[in-house]
Formats: structure tokens, C-alpha cells, sequence
């Protein structure tokens, strides 16, 4: 059985929130990247992007984050952009949902491979399950759930949501 979480509404205005504190981390930086892990993550981003490009002068790069989710390790994980179009600058680096912290803390491993300014992470949903010592920087909302619930963040055009299986 599904249990709502968040509403699109809900999720516009968590967004929204994330953006400014972003920008309030980086009122300083004249660029400012933003690294969407594939997938929720590249989604959220994109959205966090929008709100960005109308309160900051900072130009906003997107860049892409690409790994094999259920196992980064063997995968490895790459950007869309070189590492010379991020090296020492801010980057922030999105997941839709912190689950275990897996995804998160291989791609804060690749992106501490280069000298940087600085180095963030936001997500909409943070689990409170986590196996590795990464954090959420920016969070929308945090959830004390059981193991075996599911959070699903599904972005569709004004039909966003998040919700428990």
C-alpha cells in the first residue's frame, strides 16, 4: 500500500528551499556546478537548476554523474563534464533519495579525486539507514523508515511526488 510523503506542491517548495541554500553556501562563486547522479538524481537537479538560473548571477553547469548504482565499485563513475570544467570549483552533487549512502559516497569519491573549492551534497529524501559516513548537505525532508519500505520520487510534469511502499 502506497503512503504519500510529499506532495508536488510540497516537493516545488522543498526545491525552491534547496536552491537558495545553495546559493546562499556559494553567493560568492561565479560558477557554480551541479552534478545529478543518472536517473532521480539528474531529475532533482534539472529542477534545482531552474530556481538557481532565476536568483543567482553564478552561471549554473549541469553535469551529468554515471555509475552502476548497484555496484559503483565495478563500474566505476563518470561525468559528462572533463575534470578540468569542475577542477577547483564548486560543485554539488544531487541524489533524488539517501538511502544506505552507497551512490553518494562514490560519487563524493570521484569528485575528491580533483583539487575543488568546495564540495556539497543535497538530496530531496535523506534515509536514516545509512552504511557509509556520507551527509546530506541540503535535504528536502528526512524519514525514519523500516528497511523494508521503499521511498519512490517519481518527477513528472506538475505531478511530482514522493511515497512509500
Amino acid at each position: 500500500m502506497e503512503q504519500n510523503i510529499l506532495t508536488h506542491q510540497q516537493i516545488q517548495h522543498k526545491i525552491e528551499r534547496i536552491a537558495y541554500q545553495i546559493y546562499e553556501a556559494n553567493v560568492t562563486e561565479k560558477e557554480i556546478i551541479v552534478a545529478g547522479i543518472v536517473g532521480g538524481g539528474l531529475n532533482f537537479a534539472k529542477k534545482i537548476i531552474t530556481v538557481l538560473k532565476k536568483i543567482t548571477p553564478a552561471e549554473i553547469t549541469l553535469c551529468k554523474v554515471m555509475m552502476d548504482k548497484s555496484n559503483p565499485l565495478e563500474s566505476g563513475v563518470s561525468t559528462s563534464l572533463p575534470e578540468e570544467d569542475y577542477k577547483n570549483k564548486s560543485v554539488v552533487l544531487v541524489d533524488d533519495v539517501l538511502n544506505s549512502g552507497t551512490t553518494l559516497i562514490y560519487g563524493v569519491h570521484h569528485f575528491l579525486k580533483t583539487p575543488l573549492k568546495q564540495l556539497k551534497t543535497a538530496v530531496l529524501v535523506n534515509r536514516n539507514h545509512k552504511k557509509y559516513p556520507v551527509k546530506a548537505d541540503f535535504k528536502g525532508i528526512s524519514l525514519s523508515t523500516s528497511l523494508q519500505e521503499h521511498v519512490n520520487v517519481l518527477f513528472e510534469p506538475k505531478k511530482n511526488r514522493v511515497f512509500l511502499d
